[in-house]
């Protein structure tokens, strides 16, 4: 969700504000967007965050993050409803129910967490400045439930954008995973990249020499049998981190159909079990995760802010159903 750019000035170059330097560096980047950018403590020059009215000069290596710029296309507002779990003029958290897509895409061009954003909201970041994804710093699977933070101002946006890039940002998540894992905690580590084969998809390089870095934290909290609950901490932000490191360890998600948890991977070969199993994913039609904790600083009063949520009713239905499943088979 970002974009960054690394400058180096050029021999020659005369004692410029910053701020004037990169609008003629950078002309798709307006002087007010460049601004806000060191504001946010987003520019750094020579691994210092600068202020705009630095003066840079020939030999200094300049580096800019900035929330990712989308396709550019009309957007539709839409009347959609938003559970809103806090909201100031500068920002809001929302908690994102599963089905619903977070901004549009290929075949997801409207019914999305963005569209229904720019109905409710007038003042959120400009989306001809800023493409398709207007308020957005982060994201969540179309299946995946839980709590977003959602920018109201450019300001906003580019400092929340800034945390999530430092990985500043606190995140739990919880999923129900296949099997039980060998130790109740431990470290997944693994570069991912896309699928060579099915580009929707990611996977792991276990020798690390393709994809993205990435590193993921678990705790296990309820081993039921045949699937677990775990805890997950993410120290990095990929596509489908947390499916694609429990798929590599062989305990896919509970009815994660892109990676394998959307068949019986553990248990018995009876059709009781079987029949169990299939209810069980009737009743949470998706992969079982959930954003469950967000914290981050708030960008205008320095404040901590911390938001929980509980587990959705999918999730609670199918752990209960394994807690009595499991308890049945001790008599």
């Amino acid at each position: 969700m970002f974009e960054q750019h690394r400058i180096v000035v050029d021999p020659g170059q005369s004692p410029i504000r910053i701020d004037k330097f990169l609008v003629n560096r950078l002309p798709n980047l307006s002087r007010n967007r460049i601004q806000n950018a060191a504001k946010a403590s987003c520019i750094m020059v020579n691994d210092t965050r600068v202020k705009s009215n630095f003066k840079v000069k020939h030999g200094h290596v300049i580096t800019l993050v900035l929330p990712k710029r989308g396709n550019e296309f009309k957007l539709i507002a839409q009347d959609i409803p938003i559970d809103i779990r806090f909201e100031d003029d500068h920002l809001m958290v929302v908690y994102k129910e599963a089905g619903m897509v977070v901004h549009p895409g290929h075949g997801n061009w409207d019914g999305t967490l963005v569209n229904a954003l720019m109905f409710h909201y007038q003042n959120l970041p400009d989306n001809s400045k800023l493409g398709d994804r207007p308020g957005m710093v982060h994201r969540l699977d179309k299946g995946t439930t839980g709590l977003m933070v959602i920018a109201k101002s450019e300001y906003a946006m580019t400092h929340l954008a800034r945390q999530f890039f430092d990985r500043t940002v606190s995140r739990t998540y919880q999923a129900i995973v296949w099997g039980e894992m060998d130790e109740e905690e431990g470290k997944i580590e693994g570069n991912i990249g896309r699928h060579p084969r099915y580009r929707k998809l990611q996977t792991v390089f276990p020798e690390g020499d393709q994809g993205k870095h990435a590193v993921s934290h678990y705790k296990v909290l309820s081993r039921l049998g045949y699937v677990s609950l775990v805890e997950c901490k993410l120290e990095t932000g990929r596509t489908h981190q947390i499916r694609v490191h429990f798929q590599h360890l062989k305990h896919p998600l509970f009815n994660d159909a892109a990676y394998g948890g959307d068949r019986i991977v553990k248990g018995t070969v009876f059709s009781k079990y079987k029949q169990f199993v299939f209810n069980c994913f009737d009743e949470i039609p998706r992969p079982a995760l959930h954003a469950k904790t967000l914290g981050f600083v708030h960008p205008e009063t320095g404040e901590e802010m911390f938001f929980d949520s509980d587990l959705p009713d999918d999730m609670l239905t199918v752990l209960d159903r394994w807690n009595v499943y499991m308890s049945s088979k001790k008599h």
